[in-house]
Order: structure tokens, then C-alpha cells, then sequence
């Protein structure tokens, strides 16, 4: 009781019953979130522009918009008052067998609209996916380096992670004798992430179908995110997995983010690649559709959109695009490795994105990646991931999606970083 008589207790006394999770808390690995804590480091009285070498999104920068096709086709879906009501759960018929159509493209056999799930961008399909599988005493199989959104959301599930490793030495390839060291009875489903985020590689023919031929021998099903589908720029062509699911079932997962430089519109989907029907026959199709039926939906209208943007965006906008990325990357993995703290051992072929590894030995002062972030967005206001964020400590993960100005200008002033934290004891004599 406190001093006014009415019976009630202070807040300071007062006991209740509520927490906030603390899973959520512990598994909340984020790019998003990394970034935001280098950020706080940037010197806001630096009158220099801010360098997002640490953004994988070319929509920032005016230099690459969308197609025009794009917006006039999310403009007459608006205007056409046809898509204001709520959506099916698994996306609307007609967005579902346009994309069925698009996709099949790129494959060995005809997709059903059936194969097809709409999802709110690629960050929701990867979510739903986990939980369909999280159940007690599973695993699944994680690339490392990797997009670390499969890895909280299998912890916040519960799910057991195990990871392998890729190989920088090999353009970063799987490394496919872990997988089967590995993998146990347990295992269910492998990821793989081609073109490849962080790293920048493609994988070949030849390597897709080893890794489909391992996944076949484990018993176990691939989930293969492809959000960079088709964005390949070097000697390596893009295979989307599914060419393999008459050896092994593949749930493909894509977008249009990447490929339209359209990210805010999210919207992305789930592909069964699966031939044979063995994901239909074990149920992972059913828990899909009924994750889908207590989750929201993409917005009805972006939806209705999607045929027009499928048919009408043109072969000039994707190629224009790659040629510029090719050439972005070539100067990046260029220039980079003419700082001594520095080495990519990869020209990136694909996606936006490359792997550099951070010579700490040349540095001084600098005690790792997350260090070397903060340090450079205080001193350089050139903002970039820890590879720690991805998995791969001591490591940067670096996107060139932006202009060519910006990146010669972020990679002069890290080089002017690096010259004033080189070791005395790599100073020439």
C-alpha cells in the first residue's frame, strides 16, 4: 500500500507477468540490423556523400530505374479498380500461371500454375519454408558464407542448422564432401544460393547437377534461392536447379526485386521444381498451403500487375542492366586488389555482390571485420558489411549495384584508410 491510502503499489513494486522473448532477441541476425550499428559510426559532420558498398540495391541510385513497362503495368492493375479485394491465399490464378509460363522457359518441362506460390518478396518464402520443416530433432544443411535470414529463422524455429563451407579457392563451389559428413538421418533439405549472395559466384551445369546427385544419395531435398535468377555476367550461363528435379525435388525460391530493381515491391514466390511429385506425396506441398492460408498475402494489386510485367518488360532493360553490373564488377575486384589490405580472390560473375577478404596483418589498430566497419563509416563515411553478418568472419561482403562514380570514389578513400593504418612493419624501408 504507498502513503495515499487507495491501496495500489508503486510501479517499482508493482510485478508483472509479461517478458519480451528472448529467442526472438538471440536469433534477430539481420543485414539490416549489422548495417544499422556500423552506421551509427558514420561523422555526420563529413560533407562527403555516405558510400553503401554495404546495400545490395541498385533502386537507391537514379541511374538504374525500373522499365517503364513495369510501372505501366502496376499503373493499369491500379487503375483498372480489378484488384482491391483480398487475394487467394496462394496467390491470384492468373499472376500464378503467367509466372508458371515464365519460368518454364528455363526448364526441361512445363510448369502448372499448381507449382507456383505467391509470397510477400523472397524474405517470406525463405520464412515459410523453415517453418514448414521446423519440427523436433530435424536439420537442414546451410552454405557458409551465406544471406543470414535462413539462419534466424531456424533458430527462432528451433530448426538445427549445419553448415558447410564454400570454397573461395574454387569460385566459391559447395563443398560437397561436407555435405555428406554432414548430413545423418536426421537432415531433410540443403540450401543452395545461385548466383550467389554474398559471393558473387555462378555455379556451372556441371556443379548443379553434383550437388543434385548428392542431395538424391542423402535423401534429402534442395531449396535453391535464386533471387539473382538470370543475372550472370561472366563466362558462366545461369542453370536454375529445377533443371535437375527429375534427380532430386527442388523448391525454388525468386523474386522480382533483383532482376526488375524493384525491392520495395515485394514480391517473390515459391517454385516446386519437382517433376516426380515426391514433395506432393510427403506432405511439403499441404504444410506450404496451409502455412499460406495463416500468413498475408502479396498486395492484390502487384499481383495483377505481374503478367503484364512478365510480357512486355524487354530483353534490351535485362541486358543493359548486366552489362552494367559486368562492368562494375570488373572494376571493383580490379581496384580492390590493388590495396594491399584487401584480396577477392574472385571476379564476381553474377548477382551484385563480392567477397573480400581483410588482411588484418597489414593493418594496425584494427582488430576485426566488425572493427574495420566501424573505423572506415567514422573515418570514410563508406558504410560496409562485417563478413561476420554472412557468416565468414575477417571477411567484407561488398556490392557494386550502384554508380560507377560512387564506387571508385568508396574505393579511393578506402585506400586512403588503409595507407593511414598500414603496420609499421609493412612500411617500405
Amino acid at each position: 500500500m504507498n502513503g495515499t491510502g487507495t491501496g495500489t503499489v508503486s510501479e517499482s513494486e508493482q510485478y508483472w507477468k509479461f517478458r519480451g522473448n528472448e529467442e526472438v532477441n538471440k536469433s534477430s541476425i539481420s543485414i539490416r540490423g549489422t548495417l544499422n550499428l556500423v552506421r551509427k559510426n558514420v561523422n555526420g559532420d563529413d560533407p562527403r556523400p555516405l558510400i553503401l558498398f554495404g546495400r545490395a540495391d541498385p533502386s537507391e541510385f537514379p541511374c538504374f530505374p525500373t522499365s517503364p513497362s513495369v510501372i505501366e503495368a502496376l499503373a493499369n492493375a491500379v487503375l483498372s479498380s480489378n484488384f482491391n479485394s483480398y487475394p487467394t491465399s496462394h496467390g491470384l490464378p492468373p499472376a500464378r500461371s503467367a509466372l508458371a509460363e515464365y519460368l518454364s522457359n528455363s526448364l526441361p518441362y512445363q510448369l502448372s500454375p499448381n507449382d507456383v506460390f505467391l509470397t510477400i518478396g523472397c524474405t517470406q518464402a525463405i520464412e515459410i519454408i523453415i517453418s514448414v520443416l521446423a519440427r523436433p530433432g530435424v536439420n537442414i544443411l546451410l552454405p557458409r558464407p551465406a544471406y543470414p535470414h535462413y539462419e534466424s529463422r531456424a533458430a527462432f524455429g528451433n530448426l538445427e542448422v549445419r553448415h558447410f563451407n564454400l570454397m573461395p579457392e574454387k569460385s566459391w563451389e559447395v563443398d560437397l564432401d561436407a555435405v555428406k559428413a554432414l548430413a545423418d538421418n536426421n537432415t531433410v533439405a540443403m540450401v543452395i544460393i545461385n548466383p550467389n549472395n554474398p559471393c558473387g559466384s555462378v555455379y556451372t551445369y556441371q556443379h548443379l547437377k553434383e550437388i543434385a546427385e548428392t542431395a538424391r544419395k542423402l535423401g534429402i531435398f534442395l531449396i535453391s534461392d535464386e533471387v539473382y535468377a538470370h543475372m550472370a555476367f561472366g563466362t558462366k550461363p545461369f542453370v536454375p536447379m529445377g533443371e535437375f528435379g527429375s534427380i532430386v525435388p527442388v523448391l525454388t525460391l525468386g523474386s522480382l526485386s533483383k532482376r526488375w530493381i524493384v525491392p520495395g515491391w515485394r514480391l517473390g514466390w515459391i517454385l516446386t521444381t519437382d517433376p516426380n511429385g515426391i514433395l506432393e506425396k510427403h506432405g511439403i506441398v499441404e504444410s506450404i498451403k496451409n502455412y499460406l492460408d495463416i500468413t498475408p498475402d502479396p498486395p492484390t494489386f502487384i499481383q495483377g500487375a505481374l503478367p503484364q510485367i512478365l510480357a512486355k518488360t524487354s530483353a534490351e532493360f535485362f541486358s543493359d542492366f548486366l552489362d552494367t553490373m559486368g562492368e562494375n564488377a570488373s572494376i571493383l575486384y580490379e581496384k580492390i586488389n590493388e590495396i594491399p589490405c584487401f584480396t577477392c580472390p574472385n571476379k564476381p560473375e553474377g548477382a551484385i555482390l563480392a567477397m573480400v577478404k581483410l588482411n588484418l596483418e597489414q593493418l594496425e589498430g584494427i582488430s576485426d571485420d566488425v572493427d574495420f566497419c566501424s573505423k572506415v563509416a567514422k573515418e570514410e563515411s563508406v558504410l560496409i558489411l562485417p563478413g561476420v553478418a554472412v557468416g565468414w568472419k575477417n571477411w567484407l561482403r561488398m556490392s557494386f549495384g550502384m554508380e560507377r562514380s560512387s564506387i571508385e570514389d568508396g574505393l579511393a578513400r578506402l585506400k586512403s584508410f588503409c595507407e593511414r593504418h598500414t603496420s609499421p612493419k609493412r612500411l617500405p624501408h
